[in-house]
């Protein structure tokens, strides 16, 4: 896994909740490289649900929730670092179409190891996009938080949810972006 995705998680914790908070999920999580992470690396994806299984014990608060309170942040940071790559989309389900195109092309010629998951659009009808989300990691928690970041950058009235279902006859997780009910 991407190291940004750790080191940004450790980020947050301290932000969010303190330095404190996270040297005891590192001490809890005991990662082989004691917490030490660098953007540019890779890491094991275990790593990231120790460290997240450790917060939740620490905080009470649920893993998964946790999980999309940092996709959320995470988007906050690539509208900071990676501006190219979102400017000039229309909102959320254009920037959302775009995932495998453009976006996922750009993030490998930067990440040449990374093992990014696929998105395949299922249909779009206006503001209405059903979208196929393929990872072995399962991580939909994260995705639906990185979705929300969208949505509220790009300030529009959607909402987001994610069911189990196929595409093409494999199992994939569906999520659902549409208007605020």
């Amino acid at each position: 896994m991407l190291g940004i995705v750790f080191t940004e998680f450790m980020e947050m914790v301290e932000e969010r909740f303190s330095p404190e908070v996270l040297d005891r999920i590192i001490e809890k999580a005991a990662p082989a490289n004691q917490g030490a992470y660098t953007a540019v690396g890779y890491y094991p994806h275990e790593e990231i649900v120790a460290l997240v299984v450790a917060l939740s014990e620490q905080t009470g608060l649920p893993a998964g929730a946790l999980v999309q309170a940092f996709g959320e942040h995470l988007f906050g940071r690539f509208t900071q670092g990676y501006a190219s790559l979102i400017d000039g989309r229309r909102g959320t389900i254009d920037l959302l179409c775009q995932l495998d195109g453009d976006i996922h092309v750009a993030v490998r010629k930067l990440y040449p190891e990374a093992r990014l998951p696929r998105f395949h659009v299922m249909s779009r009808e206006g503001d209405v996009l059903h979208l196929a989300y393929e990872s072995p990691r399962g991580m939909e928690a994260l995705a639906q938080g990185l979705i929300v970041g969208a949505i509220r950058h790009f300030g529009e009235s959607l909402q987001v949810d994610w069911e189990h279902g196929t595409y093409e006859g494999r199992p994939v997780s569906v999520f659902h972006v549409r208007p605020r009910a």
